[in-house]
């Protein structure tokens, strides 16, 4: 299976890991049940898999809401183009002040198409947000960065999940995974990829033991069939959370990955996958 790559980049995303992922959820699943996924990000796994119906959700409004303008025709695969090609020239000739005059900008009156720019300009295409939800990721250092074939390149990954979210009935929510979950029931396929307990977490807002535990709580206590993105160990040391939450009530399948952090491959991580049938 090809694994086709969405358009917004993010820490963690599951591009190298999608096609194993999907290949836990049974055919049939997909035509009859309606797919949830409460952690979106770049929706690698559930935009692959291309589901009739789904409800893709995320906490951070800014993500839903590229997602939606695509839907609503606010934005188009052309019109980023365009939208790139003229800052590209812009950033081309000022450089790090053009890329920081985007992102106040950005700061001030949120648009998808700045955050597009900033997600493919910014230092190794990091989302991050401070404590006010101000966009705070570094320039890339690269005012070149927008050449024809890098343009041509996000029009395409946008262009395949444009027509995708046209054709299909999918449902964009920015709302708390918590309030998501509560929309489950046994006729839905929930995948889960929360930020990761214990390692890089601090994505637009903090994922601590309190969130593990909820989310625990409600895959446990609902009746939907799951399919939860996890760590098992690495290196140094194992989830903790792992084994005190999710080992004893579910079934756990793991793989050596590798992940890029700061343009450097880490050591490796086993990754797992956790399910309830």
């Amino acid at each position: 299976m090809k694994i086709l790559t969405p358009p917004i980049k993010i820490q963690g995303k599951k591009s190298k890991l999608a096609e194993w992922i999907l290949s836990f959820i049974p055919s049939d699943f997909v035509n009859n049940k309606i797919y949830i996924e409460p952690f979106v990000g770049s929706g690698v796994v559930g935009f692959n898999l291309n589901p009739k119906k789904a409800i893709f959700a995320d906490i951070n409004p800014h993500i839903i809401r590229f997602y939606k303008d695509l839907q609503k025709d606010i934005i188009t695969p052309n019109i980023v183009k365009n939208f790139l090609i003229s800052e590209g020239e812009k950033l081309k000739i000022k450089g790090a002040d053009y890329y920081y005059e985007v992102r106040e900008r950005f700061n001030k009156e949120p648009s998808s198409l700045d955050f597009i720019f900033l997600n493919r300009a910014s230092f190794n295409g990091v989302i991050r947000f401070n404590k006010r939800g101000n966009f705070n990721v570094p320039f890339c250092k690269n005012k070149d960065r927008f050449s024809k074939a890098y343009i041509t390149k996000i029009y395409n990954q946008i262009n395949w999940l444009y027509f995708r979210i046209k054709n299909n009935d999918w449902i964009f929510l920015n709302e708390d995974f918590r309030e998501v979950l509560k929309k489950a029931d046994k006729n839905n396929l929930v995948y889960l990829d929360p930020p990761y307990i214990a390692r890089h977490c601090d994505y637009f807002n903090k994922w601590n033991d309190k969130d593990e535990q909820d989310l625990f709580n409600l895959i446990l206590t609902k009746k939907f069939y799951f399919i939860l993105s996890s760590w098992q160990k690495n290196s140094y040391r194992e989830n903790p959370y792992l084994f005190k939450y999710f080992e004893k009530n579910f079934k756990i399948h793991t793989r050596k990955h590798f992940y890029i952090v700061k343009g450097k491959k880490e050591k490796s991580i086993y990754e797992a996958v956790i399910m309830n049938r």
